[in-house]
This record gives C-alpha cells, sequence and structure tokens, in this order.
C-alpha cells in the first residue's frame, strides 16, 4: 500500500514510517516540522526511502493532493504542550482531523483504513473504585488541595479512599486541553468514519518511550527529563510525592499495534488502548534511570507540581490483548534505548533549565505550601 503518515517526522511517526518501509509499503510523511520539537529542521533519521513533504496538517490544498494518491493514512499531526493555548490543541488536533474526513467525502476516495492517534489523557484521571460508593470517574483535583499537598484523590461521594482500577476505553473524562482536544478528534475520526464507512481506528498511547523522543520538548516527559538530569549529573526533581502512577509503553510495541490497527479488519471502528501492562510511579522509572546511568544521586521531592497533571492513570489493554497484541519491552529497556540515542548528542547543558525556567513562568510548575 501507499501510505500517508502526518507528524510522520515526529517520536511515534517517525518509527511506523520506517517499520512500513521495512514491510514494502511506500510511504509519504506529511510534517511542519514545527518547534520547539524540531528545533533544528528535518531530523537526520528520516528515512530517504520515504516521500517527504513539510507542511500543515490543516492545509486543504496541500492534504487534498495527497490523499489523492495514497491508500490509508496514520494520522499523528499534534500540537502537545503545557502552553494555555487552548484554541491551538483543537484548531491543530480536531479540526485537522475533521479536514481529513472532509476531503474524503467531498473527493470520494476509497482508502483501507485511518488510524488517528489518540491519547491516554482523553480518560482524565480514570477509574476507581471506593469500597462504600463503588465506581468512580473522579474530576480534576482543586488547586487548593495541590497547594496544601493532598495529591491523593478521595471518593467524590463519601470522601473516603479510593483505589485505583485499570482503566477501560469507556471511561472517557479529559481534565486538561490536550486530553480534550484528544477525546474530540477521535469522536470525530470514529463517528465519520462509521457515517461515511472510512474504516478507522483510534489508539490511546500511554506514555511512549524511546529514541527520537524530542529532548527540546518540555511535553515529553520523565524518560527525557530523569535520563538528561542523570546525564549531566544532577538528580532530578519528583513532582508531588513521587507516587504517582503511569504506565509506560515501548515505542517498538507501539509500532507492532500500529500495524495491527492497519491490518487487522477487527480493529476497524474501535478504539484501544496501547499501555505497558503496569503500575509504575514516578520514583521507581526514575530508580530505573539512576541505575543505568550508575549513579548514586536520588531523585528529590521538593513539593512541586504541574498544574493540570492527572494523579495515577493505568491502561486496560485487554481489547488490544485479544487482537494478539503484547507489550514486549519495559522500562528498563525504553530508557537504555533512549540514553543511548541521546550518547554523543550536542547542545543539551541549557535544555532542562531552559524548559523548567519556561513552565515556571508560565505558572504550570507551581509548589505546595507557596
Amino acid at each position: 500500500m501507499r501510505i500517508l503518515v502526518t507528524g510522520g517526522a515526529g517520536f511515534i511517526g517517525s518509527h511506523t514510517s520506517d517499520r512500513l518501509l521495512a514491510l514494502g509499503h511506500d510511504v509519504v510523511i506529511l510534517d511542519a516540522l514545527t518547534p520547539p520539537v524540531h528545533r533544528n529542521g528535518r531530523p537526520q533519521y528520516l528515512s530517504p526511502g520515504a516521500d517527504f513533504f513539510q507542511g500543515d496538517v490543516r492545509n486543504r490544498d496541500l492534504l487534498t493532493n495527497l490523499l489523492r494518491r495514497v491508500d490509508a493514512v496514520y494520522h499523528f499531526a499534534a500540537y502537545q504542550d503545557y502552553l494555555p493555548e487552548f484554541s491551538r490543541f483543537s484548531d491543530v488536533n480536531v479540526v485537522s482531523t475533521a479536514l481529513l474526513y472532509e476531503i474524503i467525502v467531498v473527493e470520494r476516495l476509497d482508502l483501507a483504513r485511518i488510524v488517528v492517534a489518540s491519547s491516554q489523557s482523553a480518560m482524565g484521571e480514570g477509574l476507581y473504585r471506593c469500597p462504600a460508593d463503588g465506581e468512580q470517574t473522579p474530576g480534576m483535583r482543586p488547586e487548593t488541595a495541590l497547594a496544601a499537598g493532598r495529591w491523593d484523590i478521595p471518593c467524590p461521594e463519601c470522601g473516603g479512599a479510593l483505589e485505583m482500577l485499570t482503566t477501560p476505553e469507556r471511561i472517557s473524562n479529559p481534565q486538561n486541553a490536550y486530553g480534550m482536544s484528544k477525546l474530540a478528534e477521535e469522536m470525530v475520526a470514529i463517528n465519520l468514519g462509521r457515517r461515511y464507512g472510512i474504516p478507522t481506528v483510534a489508539l490511546r498511547y500511554s506514555i511512549v518511550q524511546g529514541p527520537r523522543q524530542s529532548v527540546y520538548n518540555a511535553y515529553s516527559g520523565a524518560c527525557r527529563i530523569f535520563c538528561l538530569s542523570y546525564l549531566l549529573g544532577t538528580a532530578p526533581t519528583l513532582y508531588e510525592d513521587g507516587g504517582a502512577i503511569r504506565d509506560y509503553v515501548n515505542i517498538e510495541d507501539v509500532v507492532d499495534a500500529n500495524i495491527i490497527a492497519l491490518t487487522d479488519d477487527r480493529a476497524a471502528g474501535r478504539v484501544f488502548n496501547v499501555g505497558g501492562g503496569a503500575a509504575v510511579t514516578t520514583r521507581e522509572f526514575s530508580d530505573i534511570v539512576m541505575r543505568h546511568y550508575g549513579s548514586d544521586q536520588p531523585s528529590l521531592v521538593t513539593g512541586e507540581y504541574r498544574f493540570g497533571d492527572t494523579r495515577h492513570i493505568l491502561s486496560d489493554i485487554g481489547a488490544l490483548r485479544s487482537l494478539g497484541w503484547e507489550p514486549r519491552h519495559t522500562p528498563a529497556d525504553s530508557v537504555a534505548a533512549y540514553a543511548a540515542w541521546l550518547k554523543g548528542m550536542e547542545g543539551l547543558d541549557d535544555v532542562l533549565a531552559q524548559a523548567n525556567a519556561r513552565m515556571r513562568a508560565l505558572g504550570v510548575v507551581r509548589k505546595a505550601g507557596t
């Protein structure tokens, strides 16, 4: 097949493009190469075997011309950041998806599959159980609680302790602008796909880790922060108390899921979680990085937190497992691969300091008790 990959110069997009090429497909990449992710323009890792077009996925004429040439689409182009640019999240993530389907319908294009990148953030704080009041899907934590250092979420009904459950795809409860845009994007894709007979799959990725994850994007998360810290000889700071739970999934496992979404007809019309299958606290993840670098400096807890973060989230990956997919790599594998990619990279000395200063100036990073 000839396949369009929007955002194909990015982290997930480039790895997926490489796999598609290896499987014998023709690949067309569309990417705007927007900073800070692509600070230095077209990345060197981009395969010369793909046809590359630089441009905005919201450019109707460009997107139309590319869609006329292909048999399937991976739609990875997205806006991710902590900036309070709420309209931009919807403009890039939702409008581009609506435009994609609009062109397909207007042009009467016959596409075999569209795979849309959604996010675990569409589920917000996820699913919990209260011993007294049963299943709960709590809302966002109030700023008053965070400022007082009360990190865990009480039951919305009785105020008692909650037990975190794995969160299935039926839960949609986003808490921030990015998560809301991703839920809207997958709704546009799945519903328009059903209405107009366009086979569509939406994949809710949890925290994807591995090489090519931008060192310049403050959004890109724990692996970047912890690896850069230990590489530069400093101990990283853990937000909250270091006990926040996430699930981390390796990029190679994500690409496996992407290929299943393209080729397995049972996937069409559905939303799937793509996660690592294990609950890992941020402290545990930091310790994995510390051991990899042979450091004896444990991470620090300073009472800082990121405004808008969820407390715990662990994706239920049973639906994707039923299609034969399984996460095969551990967080330690992801750390090793990312660290190897960072080795020898120049210009890293000020990356963390600049990102931290920017997030503090925007009020994203705050401190309890102040």
